[in-house]
């Protein structure tokens, strides 16, 4: 209860209740919305909306401010079309309605009716967390009967710093579906779990390969139930998913019986078990900034136009997907705090990527964080610092890119170091550094873990005015995701002759800059075996042959996933390519200036060479990326070296000894030297 209450005004008592009366103006309802009269009276603060459990009772709440009535329909299944009963909702606290039901009725599926004036909308409510087929009805299910054995008390693995993450982002269906995967449960949830499995020729597939490669996270692209798919048919009918529906809610085409909710949540469950006991956190991809349609939403069903940023009555778009959520808006932000709290104490969940991050308020995301790292200190937070189009909510107050620094706990991804090293992510044709266009200069402040550092100059970074992190872990470091040609095909369209040995070093230096740099780094799955999608770069209702993992490419190019394989365990193992923050990068990462060597084709911008030094120990590392086509000599100091990278080998422990003051940098190589001697102070000295 709050303690004072505003009345509404005698204008907003006659909107109140008359949402769908002819000559209602929208832009007058959302003017209402925003006004105190109804953030004071109508904004509820409980912890109870949608289906809570006592000892002797079931209670539904649902916020609908402005209905006029709300009529609970109970089914016997989910695909009834007539109710068995329907019963009424008391008004409540705060524009919400409740009903109590006795625990005998758990299992029947329903809907609520909401009523206004003479339109009244069936939705299973925005707070559901068990559906049926298609999402239509919800069950009324107590979710402690839907654990895994052993779920609750199951060690997840712990995580002490961002930096310390390795993300592999993959796609349910994706993972499995091919048919030399190896895996019986394909495009399903439980292909996950699914212990020892192997390709045609014997290597390691699923679940063993992700232990093999040795990530630390998977993030999973959208999990929640979305609308794109008919979850009746299985006939190869695709979508990542990005369009949600229930947002609460597991997706049932990924469950071996989408009728049945309990199946659904289970599965997933046992998913994430799989992944923990395997030593491996889980992510879910979450899309809080637009819904799949703005009017036929549960959202809009029962606060229409609430939940939604409009401009003169319209809805906005800046999702490029039809519209655009408030989360500014108290049961907006009420509602993604609540969803991600769900998501964390009823599945486990270790860390959230949010979509469009630009579109959400500053304000909502960082009282996420603190409430999520009071669930879970070690979570990971981060997203997308920009939007698909304009918002009328002031840039200043979204969390883009330029403004991350107010919320240190979350990062965002860099796409001013992934253009750096591979080329513009929209222009298929234009390189990068890996394609021996230079961009040096800009590389250097995503080595650096986009924090400010004394060798990155400024005018150089790609797509800020200045560094935009205050701390390396803000700082995802990728090179190719979901979204966009893959890196090969990337690679591919801009050395349409090259051959494949060619494109195969290019794949591999891209990758060895993105686990040898300061931040958090981030893979696209099969980036480890060359996945392409054939130039596809938009796949996202593409079919299973250009989408599916081919898990025979493992095979093929087995000597990029030991490569990938080497370079994971090389950052795991050492210390210094996980700075965690701003200032041990600057006092311990010093960058090779053309001014200090003379070294003419430093100044090409096609090489970028540094060393490092690990705080916590004695020796110095020495790191160089030749991004051009010819053999560079570089300058090194006194040794002995010991290699842990080259062109064709990486590895946590050293592979051979090197003992010269230059060394020979090979077309497309990444080299990483390691030296237990202390280095002479002036190499540290920027003067």
């Amino acid at each position: 209860m709050i303690e004072k209450l505003i009345p509404l005004t005698e204008e907003e008592q006659i909107l109140h209740g008359h949402l769908f009366v002819q000559d209602l103006d929208p832009q007058g309802l959302a003017a209402l919305y925003d006004t105190t009269g109804f953030q004071q009276n109508l904004t509820y603060t409980g912890d109870d909306l949608g289906l809570t459990f006592a000892p002797d009772r079931m209670r539904l709440r649902l916020w609908a401010p402005m209905a006029q009535g709300v009529t609970l329909r109970l089914y016997d299944t989910d695909h009834d079309a007539h109710p068995l009963a329907e019963l009424p909702l008391d008004k409540s606290l705060q524009g919400t309605w409740t009903i109590d039901l006795p625990l005998s009725e758990e299992g029947r599926f329903y809907t609520f009716l909401v009523h206004y004036g003479e339109v009244s909308i069936e939705t299973p409510g925005p707070y559901a967390k068990a559906v049926g087929m298609n999402g239509i009805k919800a069950q009324l299910l107590d979710l402690t009967g839907t654990d895994p054995e052993g779920f609750r008390t199951h060690e997840a693995p712990k995580l002490s710093h961002a930096v310390d993450a390795v993300i592999y982002e993959v796609h349910v269906r994706d993972f499995s579906i091919h048919k030399k995967s190896g895996i019986l449960h394909k495009g399903k949830y439980l292909g996950f779990t699914e212990k020892d499995t192997v390709n045609e020729e014997g290597l390691a597939t699923g679940l063993a390969h992700l232990q093999e490669l040795g990530v630390t996270h998977v993030q999973l692209l959208p999990i929640f139930d979305f609308n794109a798919l008919d979850e009746s048919r299985d006939d190869g009918e695709y979508n990542w998913g990005y369009d949600p529906l229930n947002y609460n809610a597991p997706e049932g085409s990924y469950s071996t019986n989408p009728s049945d909710p309990a199946t659904r949540i289970r599965e997933l469950k046992e998913l994430i078990q799989a992944l923990h006991e395997a030593g491996i956190g889980v992510i879910m991809d979450v899309v809080y900034n637009h819904t799949f349609s703005g009017w036929d939403t549960p959202l809009n069903h029962t606060a229409p136009l609430y939940f939604h940023r409009t401009l003169e009555g319209k809805f906005t778009d800046a999702s490029a997907c039809g519209n655009e959520t408030a989360s500014e808006r108290p049961m907006m932000r009420k509602f993604i705090l609540d969803s991600l709290l769900h998501y964390v104490r009823e599945y486990r969940m270790d860390g959230f990527r949010f979509d469009l991050m630009g579109i959400h308020d500053t304000e909502t995301l960082r009282q996420a964080e603190a409430l999520l790292r009071k669930e879970n200190p070690q979570i990971l937070l981060y997203g997308e610092g920009w939007t698909g189009g304009e918002s009328p909510l002031a840039e200043e107050k979204r969390l883009i890119k330029k403004n991350i620094g107010q919320v240190p706990g979350i990062g965002v991804f860099s796409d001013d170091f992934r253009d750096a090293v591979k080329g513009h992510v929209f222009y298929a044709e234009k390189g990068g550094f890996i394609s021996g266009e230079g961009f040096a200069d800009s590389l250097t402040f995503g080595v650096a873990g986009a924090v400010p550092h004394p060798d990155t100059p400024v005018k150089a970074i790609l797509y800020a005015d200045a560094p935009w992190a205050v701390s390396p872990g803000q700082s995802v470091n990728y090179v190719s995701a979901h979204d966009n040609l893959t890196l090969y095909d990337k690679l591919k369209a801009c050395h349409p002759t090259a051959t494949e040995e060619n494109l195969k070093d290019r794949c591999k230096l891209a990758e060895a800059i993105v686990l040898t740099s300061q931040g958090m780094p981030f893979l696209h799955a099969g980036t480890e075996f060359l996945r392409t999608k054939f130039g596809d770069e938009n796949s996202y209702r593409s079919p299973d042959r250009i989408n599916a993992l081919n898990w025979a490419e493992k095979t093929r190019h087995r000597d990029v996933f030991t490569y990938l394989q080497g370079l994971i365990a090389l950052r795991k193992a050492h210390g210094a390519f996980r700075l965690k923050t701003a200032e041990e990068i600057q006092k311990h990462l010093v960058f090779l200036q053309p001014e200090k060597t003379g070294l003419l084709h430093l100044k090409g911008k096609k090489v970028l060479a540094y060393y490092l030094r690990d705080p916590q120990k004695e020796g110095t590392y020495f790191v160089a990326y030749n991004g051009s086509s010819k053999v560079k000599t570089l300058p090194l100091a006194p040794g002995p070296w010991s290699v842990l990278c080259d062109k064709n080998q990486a590895s946590a422990h050293p592979f051979r000894k090197l003992h010269a003051d230059e060394v020979l940098l090979r077309p497309l190589e990444c080299l990483v030297l390691y030296s237990a001697t202390p280095l002479p102070d002036h190499l540290w000295s920027r003067t």
